[in-house]
């Protein structure tokens, strides 16, 4: 059965017409063209589907998309302000915090949800905030680094 949602994506209200069914990862990366969330596992356990969700870090690849009206969705897409970097992708560039870059989206949507709760946290902070998104290529060190980094720049997430 196909329903409509209403949504608001990176800060605009979009309206799409969607199976009920259909994943949000499904809708944000065929209907709107936002490639940073990634299918991994579709099972919500590997982190390369994240987006903030009322800002915090919600995994998009199995829970439907009409299940998100009403909640402020941003993708890694949506950082970018004017023509500058956001701050933490400042880091992750700064730090070459990616190597194969599947999870470079989830690390980034994760390590952003923390900031945004917590501007300076610690190392054992960062690690359990990335420690739902899996990476396979061992870039952790340049991950918790660029968190680091970015929270050293400023509070401001």
């Amino acid at each position: 059965m196909t329903v409509k949602a209403q949504l608001d994506l990176n800060g605009k209200k979009v309206q799409v017409e969607v199976d009920e069914k259909e994943p949000l990862l499904y809708v944000l990366r065929e209907e709107f063209g936002l490639n940073g969330p990634k299918f991994g596992c579709g099972l919500h356990q590997c982190g390369s589907c994240m987006v903030l969700v009322n800002g915090e870090a919600v995994p998009s690849c199995i829970q439907p998309c009409k299940s998100f009206e009403g909640k402020k969705i941003e993708t890694i897409e949506g950082l970018e302000k004017g023509k500058g970097l956001h701050p933490l992708q400042e880091s992750f560039f700064e730090e070459q915090a990616a190597q194969c870059g599947y999870c470079l989206n989830g690390m980034m949507i994760a390590g952003l949800a923390l900031l945004r709760s917590n501007p300076k946290p610690n190392e054992n902070e960062i690690r359990d905030a990335l420690e739902p998104v899996i990476c396979r290529c061992g870039t952790h060190t340049r991950f918790i680094s660029a968190i680091k980094k970015a929270s050293s720049k400023t509070t401001k997430f």
